[in-house]
């Protein structure tokens, strides 16, 4: 489709012949036909470059120019994935633990964000074409160093205290939450992202991270397009009427967990190997977390992989 500059050009040319035939048709001597001719050669010249600029594909770079008509097929996106963490800190904490030089994320989302304009504000700390480092070492549907191919948003939330009976997690706000939904919704839109790909830290990282948490709303997120989530029917179908608490084996488990994504290593030990399905529990199961192989965390692998399909 041509530019709305090489349209105007074009019409340019057209009303120009247009008055040059009305001025021809009114003028009779013959120097006054040449010097109608003369200036539509002229007006021609110089519409004629109007047009030949507005279609040119040259970008100039100062002390040379890029030819950008012929464009290579054999490319991708490099966002692959988009990774959710909580800060652990205060807003404040946060925005400076995440611009020094060792830790960042491409995104920041307050608790309680501001507005400018009547509109929510979210912070992005590093532009989305480059690579932010927030990942850390992550295994996700066979690629690693997920930096490389993801997109992190940290969300201002503290976490979670001990204390000697349980663990406190603290919620998300609804005002960050209906934020965080908008800015994935972009996010996923933009680079055609699938459910399996919007992935928690924790998810990518089972041995060492928790975030976002328990209380992070998965659910919420996938009924607004964003993230994966299973079916209640399909989930009680795959049950087929076993107590939810019944064990399974732990390989089984760690089998189909791996053909939908998750990173399983061989050689790790029962609490490594518990430290994973835990954080798939946190994700998909948050009241319980236990890490403990049962049906109800096989029967909602196995509803995931019917309605999302296995890793290719």
């Amino acid at each position: 489709m041509p530019s709305m500059e090489a349209v105007n050009c074009n019409r340019k040319l057209v009303d120009c012949a247009k008055s040059c035939h009305i001025l021809m048709a009114e003028f009779h001597s013959r120097k006054e036909r040449i010097l109608v001719k003369w200036l539509w050669i002229a007006a021609i010249g110089v519409l004629t470059g109007c047009q030949q600029q507005s279609t040119s594909t040259l970008v100039d770079h100062g002390s040379y120019q890029l030819e950008t008509q012929h464009q290579a097929p054999g490319a991708d996106q490099r966002i692959r994935f988009l990774v959710m963490h909580y800060t652990a800190e205060n807003f404040h904490s946060s925005l400076k633990t995440l611009t020094d030089e060792h830790v960042s994320a491409h995104y920041l989302l307050p608790a309680h964000p501001s507005e400018q304009g009547g509109k929510p504000v979210a912070y992005q700390l590093v532009p989305e074409a480059l690579r932010a480092w927030h990942a850390g070492a992550s295994n996700w549907r066979g690629r690693t160093n997920l930096n490389d191919t993801s997109i992190g948003i940290e969300i201002v939330n503290r976490g979670f205290t001990r204390n000697l009976l349980e663990t406190d997690w603290q919620p998300y706000t609804p005002e960050q939450i209906a934020l965080l939904i908008q800015l994935s919704r972009d996010i996923v839109q933009r680079y055609a992202l699938q459910p399996t790909d919007v992935v928690g830290h924790s998810d990518i990282a089972p041995q060492r991270k928790q975030d976002p948490g328990p209380l992070f709303p998965w659910q919420q997120l996938a009924q607004a397009g964003i993230g994966a989530w299973p079916d209640e029917r399909e989930v009680e179908r795959y049950l087929a009427g076993r107590d939810k608490h019944e064990p399974v084996a732990m390989a089984s488990l760690l089998e189909k967990l791996a053909r939908y994504g998750y990173g399983v290593d061989p050689t790790w030990d029962a609490k490594q190997q518990r430290n994973l399905v835990a954080a798939f529990q946190m994700h998909f199961r948050p009241s319980d977390y236990r890490g403990e192989p049962d049906a109800e965390s096989e029967a909602i692998i196995e509803a995931l992989l019917s309605k999302y399909g296995a890793m290719r």
